[in-house]
């Protein structure tokens, strides 16, 4: 199908403390597969809010609050990122245009409190090793790293607070729980056979990766997401050939063009617009099995099918309109539950949706949906401790159940 892109999640633990915040009502999974983290309930109930039910990582959307640099650092021997300008500073220029474009290709779905001035200006460094757990979100193109395993192009480390008042490095003090420290992305520097093509490039590159189609999926981890198992959408978890490029090129009428519903709706629930009155529909349910003598034993909380992915489709269009990966829900105070639930929020009103489930046995496996699913728990195994009440185990992911509409 391609090559790999990849993501990674890191969770914070720090004793800062600050504010005060409390999940009050039941959570679900839901619209979406999401980088999650469960906060620090060790900590004073104002800093962990005493609730150990998964939180959502996202940035802060406010004017400016977005901070982007990139290092200028290329690599050269070979020259990694192709250009059809080839002079010194066309060449900055034009990928400085790319990743500008690429980012605001997020920042145009409506419905959402992701705007463009959410954004600061981008900046350029020269530093050649940039990227880092220094609190600034980069974009490295020339830097080194282990996680550039055979097939990997690129991939995002992102890093959340578990606890209000963390820091890292320069960071702002964490004011929301899963609110995003740090956010570096890179592009694989080492593999002299990848290259990547900006798109004015890329007609004359057809070796080359579209870099505006992988600048754009490493943004969505950047905001939070994790990977989608709908292969139209913009993070469907495998590049496409070299020479060609993901979606519809961003046009002046639609600047979101690129991604897919699932990619918008995905967005609208990380970063809800109260104002918003059209993509207010929700669908929930559970999936459970015919028999249910054929669930686990152990762990005990495993009352139905998890890990299923339940896809929403517009009947009049065909379109995947969003897709989740199930089996979960959580009320304060936790643990999480998994007890099949599903829930499929912020859909676009007066239409009418065909939904169905299956297991994660394709291409797409639970491998690519890991920062999803892998950290809805803590316990005292992960965490010395960890309080028994609020503590949980995440099943393994059920790949071989079938399934029957009723």
């Amino acid at each position: 199908m391609g090559t790999k892109l990849r993501t990674f999640l890191y969770r914070l633990s720090s004793a800062s403390v600050s504010a005060l915040y409390l999940a009050a009502t039941a959570q679900a999974a839901a619209g979406y597969a999401f980088n999650q983290l469960v906060p620090d309930v060790r900590q004073p109930l104002a800093v962990s809010g005493g609730s150990a039910c998964p939180v959502r990582a996202h940035q802060l959307s406010a004017a400016s609050n977005i901070a982007v640099r990139w290092s200028i650092t290329l690599g050269t021997s070979p020259v990694s990122i192709l250009t059809q300008d080839q002079t010194a500073t066309g060449r900055l220029t034009e990928i400085e245009q790319v990743i500008s474009q690429s980012i605001s290709v997020w920042t145009a779905v409506s419905g959402t409190t992701l705007l463009p001035t959410s954004v600061a200006p981008l900046a350029r460094i020269a530093t050649q090793n940039a990227c880092g757990s220094d609190g600034l979100n980069s974009i490295c193109f020339d830097q080194a790293d282990a996680a550039f395993t055979p097939g990997v192009l690129a991939f995002t480390r992102v890093i959340t607070s578990d606890a209000l008042g963390e820091q890292l490095g320069s960071s702002p003090a964490a004011t929301q729980l899963g609110q995003i420290l740090d956010a570096d992305i890179y592009f694989d520097p080492s593999n002299p056979q990848v290259t990547f093509a900006t798109p004015a490039a890329l007609p004359a590159s057809p070796q080359a990766y579209d870099l505006a189609s992988v600048l754009t999926h490493e943004f969505g981890h950047f905001l939070g997401f994790s990977h989608s198992a709908v292969w139209s959408a913009m993070m469907y978890p495998y590049a496409l050939a070299p020479g060609t490029f993901n979606g519809v090129r961003p046009t002046s009428q639609q600047p979101d063009a690129p991604l897919a519903d699932d990619d918008r709706t995905g967005l609208r629930i990380l970063y809800p617009d109260p104002a918003d009155a059209i993509n207010i529909g929700m669908i929930t349910g559970r999936i459970v099995p015919a028999n249910p003598l054929s669930l686990p034993l152990s762990p005990p909380n495993v009352t139905g099918i998890f890990g299923a992915h339940v896809v929403a489709v517009d009947q009049a269009s065909g379109a995947v309109i969003a897709a989740t990966i199930a089996g979960w829900s959580c009320a304060a105070p936790g643990p999480a539950q998994f007890d099949g639930t599903f829930e499929l929020d912020h859909l676009p009103t007066g239409r009418s949706y065909t939904v169905y489930a299956e297991p994660l046995d394709g291409v797409v496996s639970p491998a690519q949906i890991t920062p999803a699913i892998a950290t809805l728990c803590r316990n005292p195994t992960t965490d010395p401790g960890w309080p028994l009440l609020k503590a949980c185990v995440v099943p393994a992911v059920n790949t071989s159940f079938t399934t029957r509409t009723r």
